[in-house]
């Protein structure tokens, strides 16, 4: 299955959209499923860094680990899901629009299904994320156009 990639723009230069969406401890600033993160190293995330993000899906809360594989400020970032039945895996490009004052913004999250997680079809996680994930774009969008 294709993974769930959503694109916008954002009224933003790419450097603070990209400082700010790719910071883990923001995440709960902008997704509404996020309870927290933490991050393992206490440091600043780089590539081989990992978080864990505790995400309230219903009345649950699941925590997944994910470690940061590419870090290319203000262009690319990405992690991949280490651990958790439902392991995410997040690619976020930011390119410059306009004269660079904008940002068109590309997040693709995909799935793998582990342990237990093998069990549930990913497709109903990617039906999940694709309703779920523009709510949690237009706060990001919101937020870093009002100056966060």
């Amino acid at each position: 299955m294709p993974p769930v990639v959503s694109s916008f723009e954002i009224a933003r230069p790419p450097e603070e959209v990209y400082a700010y969406a790719t910071d883990p401890s923001r995440f709960p600033e902008w997704q509404r499923d996020v309870v927290r993160v933490q991050m393992e190293d206490g440091g600043q995330p780089g590539v081989g860094s990992r978080f864990t993000t505790i995400r309230r899906i219903g009345r649950v809360e699941q925590a997944t680990t994910q470690e940061i594989t590419e870090r290319r400020p203000p262009r690319r970032w990405a992690a991949r899901g280490v651990d958790g039945p439902f392991r995410p895996n997040a690619e976020i490009t930011i390119e410059p629009a306009g004269d660079g004052t904008r940002s068109l913004v590309t997040i693709a999250l995909d799935f793998e299904g582990h342990g237990l997680g093998r069990l549930l079809p990913l497709e109903v996680i990617r039906r999940m994320t694709a309703k779920q994930a523009p709510r949690s774009y237009r706060n990001l969008k919101e937020l870093l156009e009002r100056g966060a």
